[in-house]
């Protein structure tokens, strides 16, 4: 199998790591891709970009208020 942060996995695909990505694990080497997106329009003033391990993505709540969320324009 593959090592990724101490945890050994199988070969083959891995749809979801501890740490949200996805990955393919060979004998010779192992991929892996986020499977978040990082926002990076958003009201920076008012608003904060928390990552939600569930979902395995960023929300963006107000500072104020984090029970808010808040508009995204663009996410990378």
């Amino acid at each position: 199998g593959c090592i990724l942060d101490g945890k050994l996995y199988p070969f083959g695909e891995i749809a979801r790591t501890e740490n949200c990505f996805r990955c393919s694990c060979r004998p010779d080497a192992m991929r892996c891709c986020s499977l978040f997106h990082t926002p990076t329009g958003y009201d920076k003033e008012n608003c904060k970009v928390v990552f939600n391990q569930e979902s395995c993505d960023y929300d963006v709540v107000q500072k104020s208020d984090p029970s808010k969320e808040c508009f995204v324009y663009s996410r990378v």
